[in-house]
């Protein structure tokens, strides 16, 4: 379900943040208390916050990992994919920060009860990237018992790595920091330079702007080397790989193309339907 579109300017946005009321406490997914099937590490919910339970409905669904997009507005990250969509309640902290701290400690120390993998959150930064970034970096400083941290020259794991993607102006301020609770996301373009996995530990890259396939007929064979070459080549470096742009309308071609995705090891596969890409890895046990 998409947001209500709220046409409201962003600096009438700025002044309503200062009056906010205190915002509600993180409600706890359903089945959370009890036992569950295994996460699927290899499940990305692409615009999460669209969602009608931003976050939850994903957990609820297994997937190993979510994207928000934010944007900085009177000193406050709001999460939406446009302007007109911005509402002064929907921020990083009370849509994701906040109950996934409330779930690790609940958890003793996890996400998933009893499985040590870390969720990814991925962060798409909306607004010009430096000074977005800084603000993201402040407030994650709160949460740095959540958070995997590189902290001179090592990555400490945790229980959520953030990793920053959108506005490529993130990148300068995230290399200058010694220490950082986030991760940035690389391109194609990222395979074989020199920054290190510790740094770019995922390659995001648009699906059509690389390969003609669509999931209809037989994949190219030039194109199915091409693919498991990227993957290949990000997962000697310790990075994981994922596409966006893939087809994500129920049907043979979509299932076809995911199922290339897994067989050439693909680590996140994108989707807006939850439901669909579990039953889908469900039914696919390399997950």
């Amino acid at each position: 379900m998409a947001l209500t579109t709220r046409r409201r300017a962003l600096t009438t946005l700025g002044a309503a943040l200062a009056g906010s009321a205190a915002l509600p406490a993180p409600r706890a997914s359903a089945g959370e208390h009890g036992h569950r099937p295994r996460p699927l590490w290899r499940a990305h919910a692409h615009n999460d916050y669209e969602h009608p339970r931003p976050l939850l409905d994903a957990l609820d669904h297994r997937f190993g990992s979510v994207e928000a997009d934010i944007h900085l507005v009177g000193g406050q990250l709001l999460v939406a994919h446009d302007p007109e969509d911005l509402d002064p309640s929907r921020t990083l902290e009370s849509l994701y920060l906040d109950p996934l701290a409330a779930r690790v400690r609940a958890h003793r120390g996890s996400v998933y009860r009893g499985h040590r993998g870390p969720l990814h959150l991925l962060v798409d930064i909306k607004t010009e990237g430096a000074s977005t970034y800084l603000e993201l970096d402040r407030r994650l400083r709160r949460y740095r018992r959540l958070l995997t941290t590189y902290a001179h020259g090592r990555v400490l794991p945790g229980p959520v790595t953030v990793v920053v993607s959108g506005d490529r102006a993130a990148r300068a301020p995230m290399e200058a920091q010694r220490v950082r609770r986030a991760f940035y996301d690389g391109r194609l373009t990222d395979l074989g330079s020199t920054a290190p996995a510790s740094f770019t530990p995922l390659i995001s890259d648009n699906w059509e702007l690389n390969f003609t396939w669509r999931g209809v007929g037989a994949f190219p064979a030039a194109e199915r080397r091409k693919l498991r070459d990227i993957v290949g080549a990000a997962h000697a470096r310790g990075q994981r790989v994922r596409f966006w742009a893939t087809p994500d309308l129920p049907g043979p071609a979509r299932d076809a193309l995911w199922g290339e995705l897994v067989a050439a090891d693909v680590d996140h596969l994108n989707t807006d339907d939850l439901a669909g890409l579990e039953s889908f890895l469900d039914a696919h046990r390399r997950v």
